[in-house]
């Protein structure tokens, strides 16, 4: 499958960005609303329970079977249009605003919510530099991680999704999720792309 490089000066960015959180059942997950994303779509930040040694392999494998990007984030880079990063394993990511971009920055530190790469750090910096303008998808998952973040989101303006119990693995983060307060919609997992895709195109009007 030919695709753009990924540093494409061509490609341009985007206001509007996605933020996925899951952790058990999320790489299934993952590749079903990854492989239904058009190349013209907007740029999404995910965190993925995952170890340090797998997220590298994760994003190339989803890369081969994907339209859109898949890539591992680094530190300082640019989100683009027509890409998705992972989050590297063992080290927390997150947004950060510059001028009309939006930057990747991948730190370590200690654990949060229990978890290193941590879904609530991603949830809570989209939520502090993006609010409006990015939606927030919580997935299938133990715990919940993700939840206070997602509420932030939430309160920040952002749209928010949560899988619903019929299709997760684990209903674990979603619900808990749910509980607080921080989901707007549930839906079934094949309803994410068509929610992703609306979401960007109302931004663009």
């Amino acid at each position: 499958m030919l695709k753009a490089p990924a540093d494409s000066a061509m490609l341009r960015t985007t206001e509007r960005i996605i933020a996925i959180g899951t952790s058990t059942g999320g790489t299934t997950a993952l590749e079903k609303v990854l492989t239904q994303m058009p190349r013209v779509s907007p740029g999404i930040v995910i965190v993925q329970h995952m170890p340090g040694s797998f997220t590298a392999a994760f994003a190339q494998r989803l890369n081969s079977v994907c339209e859109i990007v898949v890539k591992e984030g680094v530190d300082g880079e640019t989100v683009l249009a027509g890409h998705a990063y992972i989050a590297q394993g063992d080290k927390h990511m997150m947004i950060k605003r510059s001028g009309a971009l939006y930057k990747i920055s991948v730190k370590d530190g200690p654990l949060v919510s229990r978890h290193k790469p941590s879904v609530d750090v991603l949830f809570r910096s989209v939520a502090q530099c993006a609010g409006k303008n990015a939606m927030g998808i919580i997935m299938t998952g133990m715990g919940d991680d993700g939840a206070s973040g997602l509420l932030e989101m939430k309160q920040s303006g952002s749209p928010t999704l949560g899988e619903n119990e019929a299709s997760c693995v684990v209903y674990g983060m979603p619900k808990e999720a749910l509980k607080k307060g921080a989901v707007g919609r549930e839906m079934s997992l094949n309803q994410f792309p068509k929610a992703m895709m609306d979401f960007y195109f109302s931004g663009l009007k």
